[in-house]
């Protein structure tokens, strides 16, 4: 249930975001669709729309939405694009992608949360391509992508996400390990040029290779 005092709460997250630096309208107005509360923990709903992260299943979290409105605005995503995500978790970040007009290919290693993301996208008539694998490997049977956005960190940018990028397409990753991550934004100028730019410190739970039943 989405109801008009969940929808006031979610505007006065928006103007807080906004009052933070994000100047995007379309991503602003997009987060401002999506029912945060609704990919939440029962035991952490009433703090739905407070600018925190907050603990999912599989010992994973529900990104701050600042969080979320960089990284989505860093993506620069328009209408019609291919975005590979790298890490479904709740699915938020999917809608805000969807809501966008993106079509969104969604990878997780956590079965768990690759099933219970499903389960809670559906019923709001959320339809991204949902995939259960490696977001180390990408997925290469469906490249080019013409943008890529990881939601973990990882040590180094993986060579197989890079190879996947189009030539004008960006990627968006936290980049380093639990001392310390930069948010680093990657722009492929030709087949073998790519355009590297670090856009502050950020905390995300790390990238890990293989799948997790």
């Amino acid at each position: 249930m989405d109801s008009y005092r969940h929808k006031g709460l979610r505007n006065k997250l928006i103007e807080d975001i906004r009052s933070k630096g994000i100047k995007n309208e379309n991503v602003l107005e997009a987060m401002g669709r999506v029912p945060r509360h609704l990919f939440m923990d029962s035991s952490f709903v009433n703090f739905s729309y407070t600018d925190k992260a907050f603990p999912i299943s599989a010992g994973q979290t529900i990104s701050q939405p600042y969080t979320v409105a960089f990284q989505t605005e860093l993506l620069d995503v328009k209408s019609h694009l291919k975005v590979l995500e790298v890490g479904t978790g709740s699915g938020y970040q999917t809608a805000v992608l969807l809501e966008l007009g993106a079509r969104v290919y969604t990878i997780e290693r956590q079965r768990q949360l690759f099933l219970e993301a499903q389960k809670t996208l559906a019923p709001l008539n959320y339809k991204p391509i949902y995939f259960y694998g490696d977001g180390y490997e990408g997925l290469p049977a469906y490249a080019p992508f013409d943008r890529i956005l990881v939601t973990a960190a990882a040590p180094e940018i993986p060579q197989r996400l890079l190879d996947q990028l189009s030539v004008g397409g960006i990627l968006v990753i936290p980049e380093g390990d639990r001392f310390g991550q930069k948010m680093i934004r990657v722009i492929r100028e030709s087949e073998d040029d790519f355009m590297r730019s670090e856009h502050g410190h950020f905390s995300f739970v790390p990238l890990l290779r293989g799948k997790n039943s």
